[in-house]
């Protein structure tokens, strides 16, 4: 009876079909995984396609906005300052200079001043548009983290 028992223990009983079935199971979960995963990259990387395309899109409209507030800045200056020489032109004392001579200066300051803020308001603007892809799509992935 020992003996017995001792064959019962050591012998080995292999069913070819059983493993064949295991096997095939393990491959198609592992195909499906697969499958999965590769959705999911793809989808990440079309998303971050898109992402980096607006930011692009976004910086490019914000430097032709920047530009052309440069140029509209550059044209008033150029045309005040036409303005003031033709001004000087007819001058006919020396107290009539200082006073042009003053008041232009003052003028252009205040311009000045305000082209800045314009400049300062439309890059503020650009800045923010810029990094709005960004931000939204970090958001996003966090509040997938968050989820899961």
């Amino acid at each position: 009876m020992a003996t017995k028992k001792t064959e019962d223990a050591f012998s080995l009983s292999f069913d070819p079909a059983k493993f064949a079935d295991s096997f095939r199971e393990f491959a198609e979960k592992g195909a499906v995984q697969s499958k999965d995963a590769y959705a999911k990259m793809k989808t990440a990387a079309e998303e971050a396609t898109k992402t980096v395309e607006a930011t692009l899109e976004n910086a490019q409209s914000g430097s032709v906005e920047l530009g052309l507030k440069a140029i509209n800045a550059l044209r008033t200056n150029a045309e005040n300052s036409l303005s003031h020489m033709e001004a000087l032109l007819g001058v006919k004392s020396l107290s009539e200079l200082v006073e042009l001579q003053t008041a232009f200066v003052r003028k252009q300051a205040e311009v000045a001043v305000e082209q800045a803020k314009t400049m300062q308001e439309a890059t503020r603007k650009v800045a923010e548009n810029v990094a709005k892809p960004g931000k939204e799509a970090a958001e996003k992935v966090v509040s997938t983290f968050k989820k899961a």
